[in-house]
């Protein structure tokens, strides 16, 4: 296994140049070969817009150049060839930290997991000892595949608040407390010497269900990230909406109602009247301290006040969705995040207040589904995030 950040061709094309053609056609194909894990040369064409000449080429050169593997397949009965990117052009990392716990995987670039860890953190967890103790795991998590730190290529990151894409850092004061301020990309690229790259974790999900999960294939998705903290990934024409400085998305900071004060610094914040913390709270008085897990169990187990509590934020998480869905037209909604465990005992009454409340159009309520990735969704994102990168990397090298 090589990295491929190695011999990386640093001189730059004149725009518009028959090189700079074919550069701008091989980063294409890459590009929809690493979003789909694999692809035939038929499919290839579709998704790329290029000829199928062009695309028998450019695969044979990749493939000559170890970018690519090509395999014989068979598709609605016909022979094909199945195109993947090669194995052995390196790994990258995903990191998710949420509001309770670290997920760190380790993958390659077809984005086969080969080694995963999750540790708990605390609530209030410090940006400097988490971050340090991610780039300690991924070290950890080479040596026990038997990998060299040259072979990582990227890594992703994904945070339980709003990320500013242009710099890495948290966009909201007051939203995670401890990393207000922290250059997330530079100190992991100083522990670990490779890009990083981050985003809110809300759009991680998103990319991850639209990609690998339950809204494969749909460009118009929103997914929400329902646990102590409420936010929503927008992915509208296939690409995930970011807003100004990250701040698209934020419905747990939407003002909905009630005068309890919010820790990003307003009142009345949907958070402060669905999100787990507040459903915790009201329930202390009656069953003392539990777990959203607890919760959530013993719902299942048929206790009718916790069945009631689960459904009453379903409904009123459905009215902001309502909202969300009015003004974006998804083609699908999908719930994850801790409270998604919960089930149809949470999904059912959100889903119909998104069908009573939100705009109807001549094709019918949108569908509103769990995740199919449940707690990997994000992780699997931060994944994607950095197989983007190397995916870059990946066009340069065959261009060498």
């Amino acid at each position: 296994m090589h990295a491929l950040s190695c011999g990386v061709r640093k001189d730059r094309v004149p725009p518009g140049s028959q090189t700079s053609l074919r550069e701008a056609n091989r980063a294409r194909l890459i590009d929809a070969v690493q979003k789909r894990g694999s692809i035939t040369q038929v499919e290839l064409v579709g998704a790329t817009g290029l000829s199928a000449a062009t695309i028998s080429n450019i695969v044979k050169e990749l493939t000559a150049a170890g970018v690519l593997n090509t395999s014989p397949t068979s598709r609605s009965g016909r022979r094909a060839q199945l195109v993947t990117l090669a194995r052995d052009l390196g790994l990258v990392a995903g990191v998710h930290f949420s509001e309770r716990s670290m997920r760190v995987a380790l993958a390659d670039v077809t984005q086969r997991v080969i080694a995963e860890q999750r540790l708990p953190l605390p609530p209030e967890h410090r940006a400097d000892s988490s971050l340090d103790t991610a780039a300690m795991l991924i070290d950890e998590m080479l040596d026990s595949v038997g990998a060299a730190r040259a072979e990582l290529l990227a890594v992703g990151v994904g945070i339980p608040a709003p990320v500013d894409p242009a710099t890495g850092t948290v966009s909201a004061a007051g939203v995670l407390r401890s990393w207000d301020g922290v250059v997330v990309p530079t100190v992991l690229e100083q522990h670990l010497g490779v890009p990083v790259k981050v985003d809110n974790e809300a759009n991680l999900g998103a990319v991850a269900e639209a990609r690998l999960g339950v809204a494969r294939g749909l460009r118009h998705v929103i997914y929400l990230r329902a646990s102590h903290g409420l936010a929503l990934g927008l992915i509208i024409d296939g690409r995930i909406v970011h807003g100004r400085i990250g701040l698209a998305g934020e419905i747990g900071h939407m003002v909905v109602d009630g005068a309890v004060g919010c820790r990003c610094g307003n009142t009345g914040c949907l958070e402060t009247v669905a999100g787990a913390d507040v459903l915790l709270s009201r329930l202390q008085s009656d069953y003392g301290h539990l777990t959203l897990r607890d919760v959530i169990s013993q719902a299942h187990d048929g206790d009718p006040q916790l069945r009631e509590a689960l459904a009453e934020t379903g409904r009123v998480l459905g009215g902001a969705l309502a909202v969300a869905c009015t003004l974006l037209d998804p083609e699908m909604v999908v719930i994850g995040g801790e409270l998604a465990h919960a089930g149809e005992i949470l999904l059912e009454p959100l889903r119909e207040t998104v069908h009573a409340r939100a705009m109807q159009g001549a094709a019918g309520p949108v569908p509103v589904v769990p995740g199919l990735l449940g707690d990997q969704a994000e992780v699997r994102g931060a994944l994607a995030l950095a197989l983007e990168h190397s995916a870059l990397i990946a066009t340069r090298m065959g261009a060498r």
